[in-house]
């Protein structure tokens, strides 16, 4: 390929990727809006399991301590009974103490069952607070992919159809130019990686060009960058864009006829003065 091919080319596939990011656009926020929705009920799905995870394990513990308290009143039941049988001071002080320290048991397993029961009850508003924000955000969610969906299904087949041309321009520029090519569009704001002169300046960053590189630009020679923003130039005829000169040439008649009109009235003024 020519200069010239390579420049009509990457000004085609400029005007392409232009137009399917004009198709984006029609999309706004919705996508990223229905990605944080997503992603919001997502953390909040793993919440309520931790939730549940941590009322499953105070129900655990409650059943246990009702197991350790059974064994505690079965024991005491045994010492007390032993009670009758005994024959000293000291069979009697150690089963005392025993009965004791079971009732004591009892008294600490009653303590953390009660406990227990107030964790799963905060536990168990935490879970359906969230369960209901799910709810809500589940029921923005669905508003929010129906309106995305109608928007891509308005536009699908036009951003389909420009991202064939978009595929069959690329396989025609080589590769390193390509890179380049897509590694200045991603650096520029508009996402203009070639633009076509604009009054004698740049129609990326609207600096002005010398006359020297705007005749370079216009010769074909070879691929010229703006020295400013780095962007490809390219010959508004050569990308098939109609310069209005007209407008230029009215500007300057009417600067003109501006200045006549000031010498006409520093005449008229210095003829009063006489």
């Amino acid at each position: 390929m020519s200069v010239e091919e390579k420049l009509k080319t990457l000004y085609q596939l400029q005007a392409a990727l232009s137009a399917i990011d004009e198709k984006r656009a029609l999309r706004g926020e919705l996508p990223l809006e229905v990605q944080d929705l997503e992603d919001e009920i997502e953390g909040l799905t793993t919440r309520v399991e931790k939730i549940k995870t941590d009322i499953s394990e105070f129900q655990a513990a409650i059943t246990q301590k009702k197991g350790e308290i059974a064994d505690a009143e079965a024991s005491v039941a045994r010492y007390k009974a032993q009670l009758d049988e005994v024959k000293n001071n000291r069979e009697y002080d150690t089963l005392s103490k025993e009965i004791e320290f079971q009732t004591l048991e009892i008294e600490l397993c009653n303590k953390k069952i009660r406990e227990a029961n107030t964790r799963i009850s905060e536990k168990q508003n935490e879970l359906a607070a969230n369960e209901e924000v799910i709810k809500e955000r589940e029921g923005d969610l669905e508003v929010k992919r129906n309106e995305l969906d109608e928007i891509m299904a308005e536009t699908r087949a036009e951003e389909d159809k420009l991202k064939e041309k978009v595929k069959d321009l690329e396989s025609k520029i080589e590769s390193r130019l390509l890179t380049s090519f897509k590694r200045i569009r991603k650096n520029a704001r508009n996402g203009l990686g070639i633009v076509y002169v604009q009054r004698d300046a740049c129609g990326g960053c609207f600096n002005k060009i010398p006359p020297q590189r705007q005749l370079d630009i216009k010769m074909h020679k070879k691929i010229i960058v703006c020295e400013y923003c780095g962007r490809i130039m390219i010959d508004p005829e050569l990308a098939g864009v109609k310069i209005d000169k007209t407008t230029g040439e009215e500007k300057k008649t009417r600067k003109r006829a501006i200045r006549k009109s000031a010498s006409s009235k520093k005449t008229t003024d210095a003829n009063d003065m006489e």
